[in-house]
């Protein structure tokens, strides 16, 4: 469709919000999968003065209720494989709030659906919005394994795009393929191309072959990746006989990858200029970047460039800080915080949390790493345990809440382990009650159905106690160096 047609969509979309009561300020869920209509209700939402809040589809039923009980967002788009999950006791009471957003058939048909209503709703104008004003309300996982709401601004998503397109610029002539879900962060990314009026294109759900297959058929230009993806499509048995002579951009980041899949990536790609950014959901998302020129540069000289997740974006300062707050010189180890406009106003009904990381103008992200001397920042580790496999983020106390839930685990302790595809894999150390024997099949099971299928560890020891301090803490850095290789794995 042209612009004006999707700008005559997202004003009769923000008719339907107000209809069902969706004012300036207040929040309404999106559960789908990519797709134009995503799109059309995140604009909607910025053309109302509304906040939208994307979910994530792969959480379990009491998580996404959670999410809509914090947010308090109603009404809730869905697409048709999310809609059974309202047939679920934790979340039969937000049916009522359910529109369809995609043309149903057979029992789906009863919903309300939004392209019905959207053809009778009639346009209505943008409304002003203060920069300062919540925009967009994305969760990601808590400390305590409850997912956070982070209150982006409309100043900290504009300003990201501009961050991001001075060093990776978009064309109206660009075609970008959203491959990330939606519902993460990351497709802020996309902002710069919306800017520029350059067309989109949407994979509903990513594997190799339709990666490959949207690109060569609709000659896209540009796009993001995490490493798992470029690492599967490198790997695909067709993929030096595909057609990629369109791409020309390629943005990846989200989790780590290694310094060699890199160098295969800009070797399989000569002509597109790769570029590796580093941010979190709160930073709307991207911090750090390392350019395409760089990439060829620290390819060809072989240096540790490629190792780093490269420098400051525009108006973002990087500081490294010790465990009472001091700031620590090039090349120490201490926690990242940063200070910078696209850094997000806080977290939803969090105050305590708010205060803790959004602390005199500076954030505090949680991950350790160290600077050097350029200005080139090298993350190490996650300060809070957290994990990030396949470009999804993980915090090993939710999961081990839920393996403590099977009564015959008597202790457990959830680390990350390097994984060639994954970035990261999550491993469970488990001790079995006294008298009982376990396996990994029968924790998987468990684990299903009470967290989001890429929580679940695929990878056990069993062990007859946990490794731990003087003090009795977990040493999961044991954990991590005793068991992160030649593991068993769980298909």
């Amino acid at each position: 469709m042209s612009w004006r047609e999707l700008g005559d969509r997202v004003a009769r979309a923000a008719s339907l919000l107000l209809e069902r009561g969706v004012g300036a300020g207040g929040r309404f869920g999106i559960l789908a999968h990519n797709g134009f209509r995503v799109t059309e209700l995140l604009q909607a939402g910025y053309h109302l003065g509304a906040v939208p809040v994307p979910i994530n589809y792969r959480l379990a039923p009491p998580e996404v209720a959670d999410i809509v009980q914090d947010a308090g967002c109603a009404p809730l788009l869905v697409t048709e494989p999310f809609l059974e999950l309202f047939e679920h006791a934790a979340l039969a009471a937000r049916k009522p709030d359910v529109i369809a957003l995609e043309p149903l058939a057979g029992a789906g048909a009863a919903l309300p659906s939004y392209e019905a209503l959207l053809s009778r709703a009639s346009p209505v104008p943008a409304q002003e919005s203060e920069e300062t004003d919540d925009a967009l309300l994305v969760y990601t996982g808590g400390t305590t394994g409850r997912p956070k709401g982070v209150r982006l601004t409309h100043r900290n998503i504009l300003i990201n795009a501009l961050q991001i397109g001075f060093q990776h610029p978009a064309a109206s002539t660009d075609v970008y393929l959203h491959v990330a879900p939606m519902f993460h962060s990351a497709d802020l990314l996309s902002t710069p191309y919306v800017l520029s009026g350059a067309a989109h294109v949407y994979l509903p759900r990513f594997s190799p072959g339709a990666l490959l297959n949207a690109i060569e058929s609709n000659r896209v230009t540009s796009t993001l990746l995490t490493p798992t993806m470029i690492i599967r499509m490198l790997k695909e048995p067709d993929f030096e006989r595909r057609d990629l002579s369109s791409l020309r951009q390629l943005f990846y980041g989200s989790s780590p990858m290694a310094a060699e899949w890199i160098g295969k990536m800009l070797d399989a790609l000569p002509a597109v200029r790769c570029t590796q950014g580093y941010g979190l959901t709160e930073t709307s998302p991207i911090l750090t970047m390392l350019d395409a020129d760089e990439h060829r540069q620290a390819h060809t000289a072989g240096d540790d460039r490629l190792r780093s997740v490269g420098r400051a974006a525009v108006g973002v300062e990087l500081s490294i800080i010790g465990e009472q707050g001091e700031e620590l010189p090039a090349g120490e180890v201490g926690e990242l915080r940063v200070r910078a406009p696209n850094v997000a106003s806080g977290y939803l009904n969090r105050p305590v949390e708010s205060a803790e990381a959004f602390d005199g103008g500076w954030f505090r992200t949680g991950d350790l790493g160290r600077l050097d001397e350029r200005g080139y920042l090298q993350l190490l580790d996650r300060k809070k345990d957290r994990i990030i496999t396949g470009g999804e983020i993980v915090h090993s106390l939710e999961v081990e809440a839920v393996l403590h839930q099977h009564p015959d685990v008597h202790e457990c302790a959830v680390v990350g382990v390097p994984d060639e595809t994954y970035g990261e894999a999550l491993l469970a150390a488990v001790v079995p009650a006294p008298g009982t024997k376990l396996d990994a099949d029968t924790l998987i099971a468990h684990c299903r159905g009470r967290i989001g299928g890429y929580k679940i560890p695929r990878r056990y020891v069993f062990l007859e106690a946990l490794p731990r301090s003087a003090l009795n803490k977990v040493l999961k850095h044991e954990l991590r160096r005793i068991h992160g290789e030649a593991l068993g794995r769980a298909d």
